[in-house]
């Protein structure tokens, strides 16, 4: 049987709009990003206002597609991709209705986590909507993955959302292992997640820039470590790159278009799996909506 878990959280949108702007970790393309305010029951829309007709590209995982190591929506020939961090931002803080203007298809690596994108956020203020957010209640395990690399939601141990995220680069290497755990709320998004920056190994980085990628990405921009450590570059927390790790599972999840009340449990997991997870979620579970008008 589900079980039925009423939600009291209304919906909010922006007061007025905020921007950020940077270059593409990928493409190395300078691009502005706008966040607008949206009405209820709108959700995260993207806006490509650079394309003919401004196609819009809904925040939703049926609007997915494949992508290495970064997050891609495409709705017909339009997309926008590495949209992890952003939407990770605007699910931490609870931001449920926003549009979000484009004029390039990625958006801005910035320093390489949600920071940047929580100030520009946290530089208006929320306005509360006349409609409730629906939650999906998780109330029996699922899994996804292999023995290697795996993600499992679980019934949670109160009404949020809590995640506890496993990494494992071995015992000796200069990333190591490291375990994190959290209840997802505003603040601990601020203060905890949204600091962590993306990481990469130098030799991947030195494939990246061998295929012409990554040409403007510097290690001021995101963490690079060799078998000696970091290079040029110092930790915000003694376990970044699981906490990064978890903050990329937030964006992911937030293509449930929803509230998630449960437990999220990722070893080694990558963006495929966690969106892969969330499919399963939506398939398994009730949605609570509740579109009336509050009292």
């Amino acid at each position: 049987m589900i079980q039925r878990l009423e939600t009291t959280r209304l919906q909010t949108t922006l007061d007025n709009s905020v921007w950020v702007e940077g270059f593409g970790f990928w493409s190395s393309c300078a691009v502005r990003v706008e966040f607008r305010p949206a009405p209820a029951n709108t959700g995260i829309v993207f806006v490509r206002r650079d394309l003919p007709s401004q196609p819009r590209i809904p925040a939703r995982v049926e609007y997915r597609i494949d992508s290495p190591l970064r997050t891609t929506l495409r709705e017909g020939m339009a997309s926008v991709e590495m949209v992890e961090h952003l939407l990770a931002a605007l699910s931490g803080l609870q931001i449920d209705n926003c549009e979000v203007w484009v004029d390039a298809a990625e958006m801005p690596g910035l320093d390489g986590s949600s920071q940047e994108i929580v100030q520009a956020l946290g530089s208006t203020s929320r306005v509360t909507l006349d409609a409730r957010q629906p939650r999906l209640i998780i109330t029996r395990r699922v899994r996804v993955g292999n023995q290697d690399s795996w993600i499992e939601a679980l019934p949670g141990p109160g009404p949020g959302l809590f995640v506890r995220g496993h990494i494992d680069y071995g015992p000796l290497g200069p990333i190591g292992r490291q375990t994190c755990e959290l209840e997802i709320t505003p603040q601990s998004f601020s203060q905890d997640l949204a600091p962590a920056r993306t990481f990469i190994l130098k030799e991947e980085g030195d494939m990246l820039r061998s295929q012409d990628l990554a040409t403007r990405v510097t290690t001021a921009d995101l963490l690079v470590f060799d078998d000696q450590g970091l290079i040029d570059n110092q930790l915000r927390f003694p376990d970044e790159c699981v906490r990064h790790k978890i903050l990329d599972v937030i964006g992911d999840f937030s293509l449930a278009a929803c509230d998630i009340s449960g437990q999220l449990v990722a070893h080694c997991s990558g963006h495929r799996l966690n969106a892969e997870l969330v499919c399963s979620l939506l398939k398994e579970f009730i949605v609570e909506r509740h579109y009336q008008r509050s009292a």
